[in-house]
């Protein structure tokens, strides 16, 4: 979707939507490929047990044509909601498909959500269906109440139970399906994402969504795609950052994905992922490439292929920026967006668009700004909240059953994001915090990530989390998470060390007063802090 171009202005100007009247995401990532170039390749699936699985889109399109018939002889019709409780493999893709291909809505879940989590999703999206495997299985065998709308499951690993077996009931259905005739405001797809209070929300997305991410995936993977294309992440592909900043889009354009379950994020296992598959375009949240980060010498023992890397999710930092340029011989480009409007702005040092610390530009097509409460845009320099305009392609319906909370999310035109952020006279856009993560400290405004940064630079500090711990004085104080290197075993010097690297290449107000060691940093599904556990343990 984007044009060629040598500039960031030139882009801008040259660039256009191109959103048809008529638009289903199963028939623009499967079916037209299946039927120009039935072979080719889709999905490299390498296994838990090192065995490699190839799916082509001839096997996507059929795979899932069978499993839209079992969808729809179970009474799966247009509209309903199913939950796909999955890791990556061609499974999830295939289920995913089929739910588009019936009309109804796809509910991702992630496999690392507690038995709570999932309960709660499944009966606040009134989900018809559920598809997992059998360890999903066992977590919905202990819900205290089965949701009342949830009357069919299936298993990938077989049948088990009242539980259906997903390849069984495949088998035995049509190979051919007629696909739901849908426009772009089509619901198709509610993502949950978690607030700073409440509980969950679902995030309606239109069909339109996969259109809307493209020019976002694109510009970070300069000009996406490129001959001999591969793309990997090891993001959950239940979260947008997985599902649609990776899966789909390469579908689309007809790039094979490598899909891997880490039960752990490795990241020597990363490196050997990457050399293996000849992976020639990544998405690596920056707490994951923090961890890639400890392995020493990479391209010396890796054969990497790699051409682009893209991040976001949280801030990337300066020192991983500069390791990444060193170590993996390009530049990482950074992007920023959320759930409920994904990939706003973006990086692309392909034509100049890169600045250590900074997320980017807005990508074409968004309209992008800070502003203040009243939907002011601030100054450069000025800090406020990041809003995106509407009306955009990437931007969610509502918040599914939450009328009040959809009215709540914008100002005007502007969609509120939640997360701070100045401009800087280039135009370029940085992050400072989540509304709650900014810091209070004797009058100043700190945003944790720059904070973050410096610790990092530390030899003796592998991963590092600044949280406000309420002070009588001060109001809050800056205190430290910090999971110390191998071998390092922390004490008082350390932590006075620490404290006067930051304050020397930082300010006094910004240096950590306390610092905790932990032995694990606690992280969302997605790779994300969870600020808030440290938040209760400062």
């Amino acid at each position: 979707m984007l044009p060629d171009a040598d500039t960031y202005d030139d882009l801008v100007r040259r660039f256009r939507w191109q959103i048809p009247e008529r638009f289903n995401i199963a028939q623009a990532a499967c079916d037209r490929w299946a039927g120009s170039d039935p072979g080719r390749i889709a999905i490299h699936h390498r296994r838990q047990d090192g065995t490699v699985e190839t799916v082509t889109f001839a096997d996507l399109r059929e795979r899932s044509n069978r499993f839209a018939n079992a969808l729809k002889a179970a009474g799966i019709g247009r509209g309903d909601r199913v939950a796909l409780l999955l890791p990556q493999c061609p499974e999830t893709a295939i289920a995913h498909l089929a739910v588009y291909k019936l009309g109804a809505i796809a509910v991702p879940l992630a496999m690392l959500f507690g038995v709570d989590a999932l309960e709660y999703r499944l009966r606040d999206s009134g989900a018809a269906a559920l598809v997992t495997v059998s360890g999903g299985l066992a977590k919905i065998a202990r819900f205290a109440d089965r949701p009342p709308t949830l009357h069919t499951v299936f298993s990938i690993d077989g049948p088990e139970g009242d539980a259906l077996g997903f390849h069984e009931e495949s088998t035995r259905a049509e190979a051919d399906f007629e696909l739901a005739d849908t426009s772009p405001d089509d619901p198709a797809l509610i993502i949950y994402t978690s607030g700073t209070t409440g509980a969950a929300k679902g995030a309606l997305h239109g069909h339109r969504v996969f259109l809307g991410h493209l020019p976002g995936v694109e510009m970070p993977h300069e000009f996406f795609p490129q001959p001999g294309d591969i793309m990997w992440t090891p993001a959950d592909w239940a979260w947008a950052g997985g599902l649609l900043n990776v899966l789909f889009p390469a579908l689309f354009h007809g790039v094979p994905v490598v899909a891997y379950r880490f039960e752990k994020f490795d990241p020597e296992l990363a490196f050997a992922l990457l050399a293996e598959f000849g992976v020639r375009n990544a998405f690596i949240p920056p707490t994951a490439l923090r961890m890639m980060r400890s392995v020493k010498n990479p391209r010396q023992r890796w054969n990497l292929s790699l051409r682009t890397v893209g991040s976001g999710g949280e801030s990337l930092g300066a020192e991983v920026y500069e390791w990444a340029k060193d170590a993996l011989g390009l530049t990482v480009n950074e992007f920023y967006g959320q759930t409920e409007c994904n990939l706003v702005l973006s990086s692309c040092a392909a034509i100049g668009v890169s600045k250590p610390g900074a997320i980017g530009k807005p990508v074409p097509g968004h309209d992008v700004a800070v502003i203040d409460v009243d939907g002011n845009t601030l100054a450069p320099g000025e800090i406020g909240q990041i809003a995106v305009r509407r009306p955009d392609p990437v931007m969610f319906l509502e918040y599914w059953g939450r009328p009040d909370a959809t009215r709540a999310k914008f100002v005007g035109d502007w969609m509120l994001t939640g997360d701070q952020g100045v401009v800087d006279e280039d135009g370029y856009v940085s992050f400072v915090g989540r509304d709650d993560d900014v810091i209070t400290s004797s009058g100043y405004r700190i945003g944790p990530g720059e904070i973050e940064d410096c610790l990092i630079a530390h030899p003796c500090v592998a991963l590092a989390a600044v949280v406000g711990k309420p002070d009588p004085v001060r109001t809050e104080i800056v205190k430290a998470f910090i999971v110390p290197q191998d071998g390092v075993v922390p004490d008082d010097d350390l932590v006075a060390d620490i404290q006067a690297f930051v304050r020397e290449r930082l300010a006094a107000h910004e240096y950590p007063r306390e610092i905790a060691f932990i032995e694990e940093m606690p992280l969302t599904t997605t790779g994300k802090v969870v600020r808030r556990l440290l938040r209760e343990q400062a």
